[in-house]
């Protein structure tokens, strides 16, 4: 479940759902069974990790980050995890902004949350740290 895409609208260029559109989305999303949930939006992170049995902490450098945002924005394909269906996709001065500086040391931060909620974590600051679990999991090649 990738988080942007129950925050956002589809076939729009990224427009936010109401609050509470959002955040009865989410919660319906863990009631179930059986979830693994891509994405941070600390707000509903409470409840999102009373239910959870683990967490996946990826941190990145903010340049690879913002390099990265730049590549599916201008490239925008529709196979990409996480897409949004029917997006008119345009690079935003305000997601440049959120990357190299609202957010550009955001790791420390959520590593503290996760280690606070007393659940096992993996953690992730590397690609190859995250190539490592691909393999070790037996999971199939990121593009």
């Amino acid at each position: 479940m990738h988080l942007d895409q129950l925050h956002h609208l589809p076939h729009t260029d990224w427009q936010q759902r109401p609050e509470a559109e959002f955040a009865a989305l989410h919660d319906a999303a863990i009631l179930g069974e059986q979830w693994i949930m891509e994405g941070n939006y600390t707000r509903l992170m409470p409840q999102r990790l009373a239910r959870a049995t683990g967490a996946i902490l990826i941190t990145s450098n903010h340049w690879l980050r913002f390099s990265r945002y730049l590549k599916r924005t201008l490239i925008n394909r529709s196979d990409r995890a996480g897409h949004l269906e029917g997006a008119k996709d345009s690079v935003k001065w305000e997601m440049i902004h959120w990357i190299l500086v609202k957010t550009r040391n955001s790791g420390a931060k959520y590593a503290k949350i996760l280690q606070e909620a007393n659940l096992p974590i993996v953690e992730c600051h590397t690609a190859e740290a995250l190539n490592g679990l691909y393999r070790a999991w037996d999971l199939p090649s990121r593009r």
